[in-house]
């Protein structure tokens, strides 16, 4: 009989109290181009626990999870990017209305709280990827007032004013209309996400936000060289300057190995489905072996790295479960996120660390955006404009 583990027990008894609250999660996407339900929220049937995927209602129940923040994400070749976002938003508000037993949609930070007292699940949008914008800062508007509160600039491509960091530098950083997309979003209360965005516009965020910003699901770039995740120099500006980085669990992020036995396929990626990207790794392996696996393990010592350098109440977890890629050995879906709690606690982080690293941070980075959102209405006038029209 195997012996019972400890820590993991006092992990889930942390979860009784605490609200776990995970970063990004790309389900919506999923539920888009599931070849059954195509974007249809009651033919998904979320409520049936699910073999082809990572995130159903019955694993989130499982794992814990309070609080769940979905990303309203788009690629950015898609056609008719600014109808795809609100395509994609639907989907959340669908998810909501459909299991109002389930899922508290979040306006605001107080209601994580409000989540876990009523025994639900604290339902949270995100836009990912500005593309959506066409340009314009209206669109921030409209979205805020559909529910999102958190924004991820960019995503694998370099839009016409901001770059990316897996596409080629246009604006060195930001242009004109970036930065007003960055002081909109404070304006609104609404979470500055710079996961996806270059290095340059991490460090341009970080200077001109007066609110914390987060990064929602990206690593340490020291302990894994892959463009995506974030250099110690801005680290260091994190720990100065407030906000939140999310370890997340995309193995290609986790390891050098596997980001180096990845390394022919990914400019190849680009424009593919995930069945393509599949099966072009399938294909590799035949040639190269089977592809190395991340672990748990991995993720926590990017958890460990990054608290040494901006501060454990810094952390937070963005999973960017997503459906059928490859996850970390024993992270494989939703259930897991306690086993990750458990390793924390095994290595010698205190409860008051791991209840910062579970969701108290996120919470606290949400409030004090908030609160600087209050501030900048009370003085600020709606900004209009374009990428023609604001030059400077």
């Amino acid at each position: 009989m195997a012996k019972p583990d400890r820590h993991l027990k006092r992990a889930l008894t942390l979860l009784e109290t605490i609200p776990f609250i995970d970063g990004h999660n790309d389900l919506p996407w999923v539920i888009r181009n599931d070849a059954h339900a195509k974007g249809d929220v009651a033919a998904y049937n979320l409520a049936r626990q699910r073999n082809d995927g990572d995130t159903d209602i019955p694993r989130l129940q499982e794992g814990r999870v309070s609080g769940q923040v979905w990303a309203a994400y788009i690629p950015t070749e898609i056609e008719h990017p600014g109808r795809a976002v609100l395509e994609q938003i639907d989907i959340v508000l669908q998810m909501n209305a459909a299991h109002p037993d389930v899922f508290l949609p979040v306006k605001r930070a107080s209601d994580f709280a409000r989540a876990k007292k009523a025994g639900k699940i604290a339902s949270m949008l995100a836009v990912e990827g500005g593309v959506g914008l066409e340009n314009s800062l209206a669109p921030l508007r409209v979205w805020h007032a559909a529910g999102a509160r958190l924004m991820t600039l960019c995503h694998n491509g370099t839009l016409d004013w901001v770059d990316s960091a897996t596409d080629e530098a246009r604006h060195n950083g930001l242009t004109a209309f970036g930065r007003a997309v960055v002081r909109e979003l404070n304006r609104l209360g609404m979470i500055v996400d710079c996961a996806h965005v270059a290095p340059s516009v991490m460090r341009q965020v970080l200077e001109i936000s007066t609110a914390p910003i987060v990064f929602s699901h990206s690593n340490a770039r020291a302990l894994c060289d892959h463009p995506r995740n974030v250099p110690d120099d801005v680290l260091d500006m994190v720990r100065q300057q407030g906000g939140l980085v999310m370890a997340t669990f995309i193995p290609d992020f986790l390891s050098e190995s596997v980001r180096q036995w990845m390394g022919p396929l990914r400019a190849s990626f680009v424009l593919h489905t995930e069945a393509e990207r599949l099966s072009k790794i399938a294909i590799h392996e035949r040639k190269h072996g089977p592809r190395p696996l991340a672990k748990l393990e991995d993720v926590a010592d990017h958890i460990e790295y990054i608290a040494a350098k901006v501060g454990a109440e810094n952390c937070g977890i963005g999973s960017d479960f997503f459906g059928v890629a490859t996850t970390p050995t024993g992270l494989e879906d939703v259930r897991r996120f306690p086993n990750l709690l458990a390793e924390m606690l095994r290595r010698g982080w205190s409860e008051e660390s791991v209840i910062g690293l579970a969701g108290g941070n996120f919470i606290r980075t949400f409030r004090a955006v908030e609160r600087e959102g209050a501030r900048l209405r009370r003085t600020e006038k709606v900004p209009y404009g374009t990428t023609a029209t604001i030059t400077s």
